[in-house]
């Protein structure tokens, strides 16, 4: 069953300071359509929470038009209310794992530890070696190429500096002589 509405938030969040307008506009929202839909049970979409959200948490809309379907549902039916005019999302629900009890719990647990320090190890042990291999050849390794280009122009400069002072030193030496 899907119903449309055009929900009036102003008399509502005018009852709340002004700090918690918004909060009480949701608030609102949240009941009026347990009101009108008879389900106790109330999501609110994403789109339609941002354009409550919207203009902050001090001035909220006056009115908000709302397209409310009600869901039935495995675990309870439910109200999921959406902006007019907006795709509808799927919710997720969230998948529970049944955990083994007694011995073959207590198994089970101890060898996904094992598995998972394994698995560290091994990425701890890739790090080192990828670290070492950039650390001799940064070119390669470096996410910024030109950034290793910089250094090695930088390193030429150096070098090349160094051999000036020593051909000059050498000089100097010689005519001394």
């Amino acid at each position: 069953m899907e119903r449309t509405y055009i929900i009036p938030l102003r008399k509502e969040w005018l009852k709340a300071p002004i700090y918690k307008r918004t909060k009480k506009a949701v608030h609102a929202t949240k009941e009026f359509l347990q009101k009108h839909m008879k389900v106790k049970n109330v999501k609110l979409g994403r789109h339609l929470n941002m354009k409550i959200w919207e203009q902050g948490y001090r001035h909220p809309p006056h009115k908000v038009e709302v397209s409310a379907e009600l869901v039935k549902d495995k675990e309870g039916d439910y109200v999921y209310a959406e902006l007019v005019g907006v795709q509808k999302e799927v919710l997720k629900k969230a998948k529970k794992e049944e955990k083994k009890t007694g011995i073959a719990g207590k198994i089970e647990e101890l060898t996904t530890k094992e598995n998972k320090n394994l698995d560290h190890k091994k990425e701890e042990q890739r790090e080192e070696e990828k670290a070492i291999k950039e650390l001799k050849n940064p070119k390669e390794f470096s996410d910024n190429k030109v950034a290793a280009e910089k250094m090695d122009k930088e390193r030429d400069i150096k070098d090349r500096t160094k051999n000036t002072f020593s051909n000059t030193n050498k000089r100097e030496r010689a005519s001394k002589k």
